[in-house]
């Protein structure tokens, strides 16, 4: 059995005020929950437990109808909200590495600081989240929440066992519903590639190139709209702060930047399933994109790597494929394909260079991803899979006892 997440959009109705104000409601408690823990840690030097909190709201609860709009459930998630985004600050100030409970997630957040937690006001606060009571599930596109029925977008079959079920606001305004299921593992069907491995090199100027000789040229959703963000952000700024005019312009430009990310993430699910259909697997390098985004700006951020790289593990794990990172330190645009040489003098001018030791000519970018894939494929404990023959170093078909 396995757990995951639907997302479908609620339809525009008068009855989302509701589950609106339950949103605000769950600000109000984290809040104050927020304020209540810092002044008992001023005091007594230590945090303040989640069950002693969930005690001390649900007494103040009872004299607050307010609070009393939001489902006992619901109240009790938010404080387990504050309780983790405690223990991650905390481990990230002693030095310890926490780990979520889903392994996906701790890896593709390894490394990541974790503030302390803050007040939120009421429109930043985006979401709340039911577990076995105040929602059903009616059939269909349809559900009740509390004592009113809504209808979503059923974009897609909800299949599985529900668990809990989460109403998201996003900066747009609109509501999203969030299905958490429960469904049996699936035998991944793998497409028959005879274990054919390939080597990912990650660029600026080419996404990404592969072993094979592939290049795939990223779209830069947010270079094509940068034109019409500036428009959009001057509007925004001559507005008055408060008024219901710098509201919608505000709502202009979220719905724009909500455009960019659909576009790039579309991009970028496509791209790892044609990457999974040709091979069996996929060898990556490990970069530092923080550095990078440093010295480059926003192009590394419009091009999303490090989201390519989440959705490619998500898509080679349900189609039982491979993916492997090599090691951030290891050589792979400066060490020859074809003998191993290492080229101390290239630059990243240098697109193309011939080999002081074989006399080979090699694509940087090739080269490179040639290298990646026969690193990540050695550690699979093949042996040495250097063939000697193919001009461009190509590794070629592991057998399929590589992959399992």
């Amino acid at each position: 059995m396995c757990r995951k997440t639907l997302k479908y959009r609620l339809y525009t109705s008068k009855k989302d005020k509701h589950l609106i104000e339950q949103i605000e409601v769950a600000a109000s408690i984290w809040n104050h929950s927020v304020a209540l823990t810092r002044r008992y840690y001023r005091m007594y030097g230590k945090p303040l437990g989640a069950n002693r909190l969930m005690k001390h709201i649900a007494k103040l609860r009872r004299r607050n109808p307010y609070w009393q709009k939001l489902g006992s459930q619901a109240v009790q998630d938010v404080i387990q909200r504050l309780d983790r985004a405690y223990q991650r600050f905390f481990a990230a100030r002693t030095g310890r590495v926490h780990v979520r409970r889903r392994s996906d997630r701790a890896a593709s957040t390894r490394g990541r600081k974790a503030g302390r937690p803050g007040f939120k006001s009421r429109h930043r606060y985006s979401s709340f989240t039911l577990k076995q009571a105040g929602w059903k599930y009616l059939g269909g596109n349809r559900l009740r929440v509390g004592r009113h029925n809504f209808k979503f977008v059923l974009s897609r079959p909800l299949e599985g066992e529900i668990k809990t079920l989460t109403i998201k606001r996003d900066r747009c305004g609109d509501l999203w519903v969030c299905f958490s299921v429960v469904v049996a593992d699936v035998t991944p069907s793998a497409v028959g590639c005879d274990g054919h491995a390939v080597g990912l090199d990650f660029g600026l100027k080419t996404f990404l190139t592969t072993s094979d000789g592939d290049r795939y040229e990223a779209p830069q959703p947010l270079k094509q709209s940068l034109k019409e963000m500036a428009k959009r952000q001057r509007s925004l700024s001559r507005k008055l702060r408060g008024s219901n005019n710098r509201r919608k312009a505000r709502i202009r430009v979220a719905r724009l930047h909500r455009r960019i990310a659909d576009q790039r993430r579309d991009w970028h699910f496509k791209l790892a399933h044609k990457i999974c259909d040709g091979a069996d697997v996929i060898c990556l390098e490990d970069l530092c994109l923080k550095g990078m985004q440093a010295m480059w700006g926003r192009k590394v951020g419009d091009l999303g790597y490090g989201q390519f790289v989440s959705i490619l593990r998500h898509v080679a794990q349900k189609r039982g494929k491979t993916v492997l990172q090599v090691d951030r330190f290891f050589a792979s645009s400066k060490t020859c394909s074809d003998c191993g040489a290492l080229n101390q003098t290239l630059s990243l001018s240098d697109r193309e260079w011939v080999c002081a030791s074989c006399g080979s000519l090699h694509d940087r970018d090739v080269n490179a991803a040639v290298n990646i894939c026969r690193e990540g494929a050695s550690s699979l404990g093949v042996g040495d899979v250097r063939p000697s023959t193919t001009p461009l170093g190509g590794v070629g078909r592991l057998p399929l006892k590589a992959i399992s």
